[in-house]
């Protein structure tokens, strides 16, 4: 076998082997015996059909399986030869083989880069500090009282204001043709909830009951309905009735009334308390990722092209998949993932980065994942989760799985060690020069 490499850019390489005719049709001739073997035709006994004929019915069928055998055999002893590390799947180029004939073959692919730790001790990060406003529990408790309100008719004779509902008959054209949805009756429309396009909510607004109006309006762009962009529309509206919402006096009793275990002072401190556990989470999040960035901006790592584009597509796939879930639309979701190219780019080059920087750093102060770290954090999975551990471990014994937590665990204990030296400044959010 001979083999060369040609450095296509510092990070790519392409891999050139020759396997000689001699071993290409010993190969052959392996995989025309085992057809030979098995082979069952008419006026031959199993294992009796001549070779000759095997070779001259299956010479297009065992094609593939020759290039595979030939090319899982020696793309191996190649890379062991010019001691190459690929990163990811190979691109691989070949001819159709032929016997007799020495067998060609190209592999392209990504190296690791090397990794110089030239800072990571003694980082210096902003850290946004934790200030919590009792506003945000009194906001929670309204939603509250606001989800609970009851609906009474407004008696005075007045105009509709911001904060009726108003219940109305519309009925929507666009180009003199009917809005496909765009008519109701009896339809319960609380104003100043921005709930319908703008221009309609504001157009009923100083209507009086048993008035009728039509609002010339215009759908916004972007709008979820690509045909209606900008469209003008019209709608006939009619008044028909005035309610107005009556809150529930926030006590003891409304709090059991809705189902609630506690009482008011309980569920205020309730409350407050799991707003500041989510902030500190969000806040020790945000830190992480200051921090994993800062180590990426003072220990520069090359990025392999392949892998950038593979990380690239893979975090653009599981936001498609998240946007969808929330409603957004194919043609709306394309003009994001363009409009937002080079930042899709910026994360993924900073997530491989940082990769690199973790396994550098995990290897040299002796932090990687052990086996013992595998088993406690599956039996705090079970724990927290109060699922079987058997089934947490059967989940995890799965390739991919279990490669996501090793990294995981690395991870966590790469940035324990960091933070143990980290210059951390807390200061507002309103301050901070790298919002997340």
């Amino acid at each position: 076998m001979k083999s060369s490499v040609e450095n296509i850019s510092s990070l790519q390489r392409r891999l050139h082997v020759e396997v000689p005719a001699a071993t290409v049709a010993s190969t052959f001739d392996k995989h025309y015996s085992n057809i030979q073997k098995n082979v069952q035709l008419k006026g031959f006994r199993k294992g009796k059909v001549p070779l000759a004929t095997v070779r001259s019915m299956y010479n297009d069928r065992i094609k593939m399986d020759v290039v595979q055998d030939l090319i899982q055999n020696h793309y191996s002893q190649a890379l062991s030869t010019h001691k190459l590390d690929p990163i990811g799947n190979p691109e691989f180029e070949f001819a159709d083989p032929i016997e007799g004939v020495d067998f060609k073959f190209s592999a392209e692919f990504d190296v690791r880069p090397e990794v110089a730790l030239k800072k990571y001790e003694g980082l210096e990060v902003e850290k946004e500090k934790l200030n919590f406003d009792d506003k945000r529990v009194d906001a929670v408790l309204e939603n509250i009282r606001t989800k609970n309100a009851t609906l009474s008719d407004v008696l005075e004779d007045r105009p509709a204001q911001e904060g009726d509902v108003a219940v109305i008959d519309f009925d929507g054209s666009v180009d003199g043709k009917p809005l496909e949805g765009g008519q109701g009756t009896d339809h319960q429309l609380e104003l100043g909830a921005k709930q319908f396009i703008e221009g309609f909510e504001e157009g009923v607004v100083g209507m009086k009951v048993g008035a009728e109006k039509t609002l010339q309006l215009k759908f916004p762009t972007p709008y979820h309905a690509k045909e209606l962009e900008g469209k003008p529309v019209e709608f006939k509206v009619k008044l028909k009735s005035l309610k107005k919402k009556e809150l529930p006096e926030l006590t003891d009793e409304f709090i059991k009334k809705i189902g609630g275990d506690q009482d008011l002072a309980t569920l205020k401190e309730t409350i407050k308390n799991d707003m500041i556990e989510s902030d500190k989470k969000r806040v020790d999040d945000a830190f992480k990722n200051r921090l994993i960035r800062k180590l990426a901006e003072e220990n520069p790592v090359d990025v392999p092209p392949r892998l950038l584009e593979e990380q690239k597509k893979s975090l653009i796939e599981d936001f498609k998949n998240r946007m969808q879930s929330q409603g957004m639309s194919p043609s709306d979701f394309e003009g994001y993932v363009q409009k937002w190219d080079a930042d899709f780019a910026n994360s993924a080059k900073e997530m491989i980065q940082s990769s690199f920087l973790i396994d550098a750093i995990a290897q040299k102060h002796d932090l990687t994942c052990t086996q013992e770290d595998i088993d406690t954090k599956l039996k705090d999975y079970a724990t927290q989760t109060g699922i079987e551990l058997e089934r947490v471990q059967e989940f995890y014994s799965k390739p991919e799985q279990i490669s996501r937590l090793t990294y995981s665990v690395t991870e966590e204990k790469v940035i324990k060690f960091l933070m143990q030296t980290a210059q951390v400044k807390e200061v507002d959010a309103s301050q901070l020069k790298d919002k997340e």
